[in-house]
């Protein structure tokens, strides 16, 4: 049913598993092991730097690029280093793919969504209200065209890019009061980014550019009245439950936040063949360890937030069907004016609905058996 209208209703880094995974998934551009003397026969000696957008004790998000730089050197046999540095080291977070794009680090990690400002068709790459999920964006991405369309974007900005995990679908944030209609959320000051905050914004929503490091102290200092950021086990370790005990789901501005691993493009295209494949491989199996990172953790986490008093409460049924109401009208008029929004929201709302047909056939009939199964024990 179209989505357009309202409804009620670990494994250890490194290794010898990596090596043989790596090897596996290279295929025909290494022919035989890694280690070979074929890949060291004329393999340059390389020293790139990587800008995340994650501060270091974000241990999921800070450990994809980590994790990527060990994959890597192991691959090559120590022949190609890439260093990771953490926001600011040399560049803020908001400014990581500009700093990309100029060559000031050869690559970074983060969201698409940091180029939304210049570009709103950046936002399509990572997630919008009431876009795809996680299972969906990864359909979308390696096997729908997704990454073909945003090849063409992310060239205007002397940019590549490859998948580097998704958050999953994220949790609405948290408030110094409960939510209990659209009334509620007017004159709110909500630390919310993205497409999100504009959507927000139609209900009376103050959107605010609230780094991540930076949410505790405002919200206790009530410079914010809620905030959202991912979901239970980051904001547990950003200890926000401490400051604003209602949290409130879902977020339905990012339903799978996928992030990525950028290049900057000359950078790529001097690359060895055999260099990119090992960073096509490292990629895909490290974006694929951030989201079961985070399956196996926030259910743990999210039991121990609401043992310690956290007030789970879901969105009201009014903000969710005047949200989606915002969220078509936002896209609307972003499409108006810009041609390259309009041409690829296009294709991914074709393709979401799509993939909600097929979900609600099997996938969540057979999930919503599950979840009684489970409360009856």
């Amino acid at each position: 049913m179209p989505l357009d209208e309202p409804q009620s209703a670990q494994s250890p880094a490194g290794g010898p598993r990596r090596r043989t995974i790596l090897t596996a998934g290279l295929g025909a551009a290494i022919a035989g092991p890694l280690a070979a003397p074929a890949l060291a026969q004329g393999a340059p000696e390389l020293r790139w730097r990587l800008s995340s957008a994650y501060a270091k004790n974000l241990d999921i998000l800070f450990g994809a690029p980590e994790a990527l730089s060990r994959i890597v050197a192991e691959a090559t046999d120590g022949h190609f280093q890439i260093q990771v540095l953490g926001p600011g080291e040399p560049v803020p977070a908001e400014t990581l793919l500009d700093a990309v794009s100029a060559g000031t680090v050869e690559m970074g990690h983060g969201p698409a969504t940091l180029g939304q400002a210049k570009d709103p068709t950046f936002a399509l790459a990572t997630a919008i209200p009431f876009g795809l999920n996680a299972r969906g964006a990864a359909a979308w991405w390696q096997a729908g065209g997704a990454s073909e369309l945003f090849a063409e974007v992310f060239a205007k900005s002397g940019l590549v890019c490859l998948p580097g995990g998704n958050t999953g679908a994220q949790m609405g944030g948290w408030f110094r009061r409960e939510i209990k209609s659209v009334a509620d959320l007017q004159g709110l000051k909500f630390r919310i980014g993205g497409m999100g905050g504009q959507v927000l914004a139609k209900f009376g929503v103050q959107p605010q550019a609230t780094p991540g490091p930076e949410i505790y102290q405002a919200l206790e200092s009530k410079k914010l009245d809620a905030a959202e950021w991912i979901g239970p086990y980051d904001d547990e370790r950003l200890g926000l439950q401490k400051v604003a005990p209602v949290y409130h789901y879902p977020g339905f501005w990012e339903g799978g936040a996928m992030l990525h691993f950028w290049f900057n493009a000359e950078k790529w295209k001097a690359l060895p063949k055999t260099y990119q494949a090992i960073l096509r491989a490292a990629a895909a199996e490290v974006g694929a360890e951030v989201q079961a990172k985070y399956d196996a953790r926030n259910p743990q986490a999210l039991r121990r937030l609401v043992a310690g008093g956290a007030q789970l409460r879901p969105f009201p049924q009014d903000v969710m069907e005047g949200a989606l109401k915002n969220a078509n009208d936002v896209y609307a008029e972003i499409a108006a004016k810009n041609a390259d929004f309009r041409r690829v929201y296009e294709a991914m709302r074709t393709f979401r609905n799509e993939e909600y047909l097929w979900f609600q056939v099997a996938e969540y009939t057979y999930d919503n058996f599950m979840i009684r199964a489970r409360a009856r024990g």
